[in-house]
């Protein structure tokens, strides 16, 4: 048997290794649920699937192309949670389906796409970070939370009181009464961007117990 081939297998995972390992990296320096270990693993992972596929001689290999992507999804819907009115995680959700994607191209000896493509993640990840705080700065609507002591009796009236005098433009979206507490949903619109007033008056009214944003 060539023994060759085990080394440039080993040489496959092993570039596998790296681009885990670099995109892991920025998962880990944000805290993230999937970082530096667990991006490591997926992307090897995918290559040894990759690779053992090819060798078994199967006729279909895009059957285990296929099981790899469908398993990835049960990882990355793993890191999707919903808080409040936010949902966090599709981004890292998103960066394991493309670590596994790496991992396959490099398993089917595809090197040039997988550094391409690795360069274009690393991009997104580190370099247009600024381009998106610069695009949310100007995002001029907002989906406010709002959590009241009891039911808030005056707070509504006085809520969209205050928002007529700064010139806000709101829509109330939902009322949802949870125990003897009720909880306001609004859209707000502010034509400045700023939220600084909403934030001060919500955090000084006596009838609000809890807000986000």
């Amino acid at each position: 048997m060539d023994i060759t081939i085990y080394f440039e297998e080993a040489a496959q995972v092993s570039v596998a290794f790296i681009i885990g390992a670099v995109i892991g990296l920025e998962r880990e320096f944000r805290s993230k649920p999937a970082g530096f270990r667990t991006m490591i693993i997926i992307c090897v992972g995918s290559c040894l699937y990759t690779i053992l596929s090819k060798e078994a001689g199967l006729a279909s290999t895009d059957r285990i192309a296929s099981n790899i992507v469908t398993g990835i999804g049960f990882i990355g819907a793993g890191v999707i949670f919903k808080e409040g009115i936010t949902v966090n995680g599709l981004t890292t959700a998103a960066l394991i389906w493309i670590t596994a994607a790496l991992g396959m191209a490099i398993g089917y000896h595809n090197y040039p796409l997988a550094i391409v493509v690795s360069i274009m993640v690393v991009i997104v990840l580190f370099i247009l970070e600024p381009v998106q705080r610069f695009i949310n700065k100007l995002h001029r609507v907002k989906d406010y939370r709002i959590r009241t002591v009891d039911q808030g009796i005056n707070f509504r009236n006085e809520l969209e009181i205050f928002f007529s005098s700064h010139d806000l433009t709101y829509r109330c979206m939902k009322i949802i009464k949870e125990d003897n507490d009720a909880i306001y949903l609004y859209r707000i619109s502010s034509p400045d961007r700023n939220y600084d007033s909403v934030n001060d008056f919500l955090l000084r009214h006596k009838e609000v117990r809890s807000f986000e944003v």
